[in-house]
């Protein structure tokens, strides 16, 4: 996706959120408090293949990075993505 993805946090559901063309991707968390669980990560069909998951596991852990808070990556997709990024490997509680 060449075009910037807007994300917001919407801290009345606990997650990460993009809207593109009326489908909502988001990832999920629960904090607790030193640490944030990334739990669910959730791309529609209609975004597949356009970077929007790895943009949004990109933003919650510079979030997390932000806060000062450990990793718990319970999603798959932000454990693989964190696997491949050495960067936000020290994150991971």
């Amino acid at each position: 996706m060449t075009q910037a993805i807007d994300i917001t946090h919407n801290t009345a559901e606990n997650r990460f959120e993009t809207t593109i063309d009326g489908h909502t991707g988001f990832i999920s968390y629960q904090d607790q408090g030193d640490a944030i669980v990334y739990d669910h990560t959730i791309v529609p069909s209609e975004l597949g293949g356009k970077g929007v998951g790895s943009a949004l596991v990109k933003h919650a852990l510079d979030y997390a990075r932000t806060e000062n808070k450990k990793v718990v990556p319970q999603c798959s997709f932000v454990a693989s993505y964190i696997n491949k990024h050495e960067a936000y490997q020290d994150l991971v509680k």
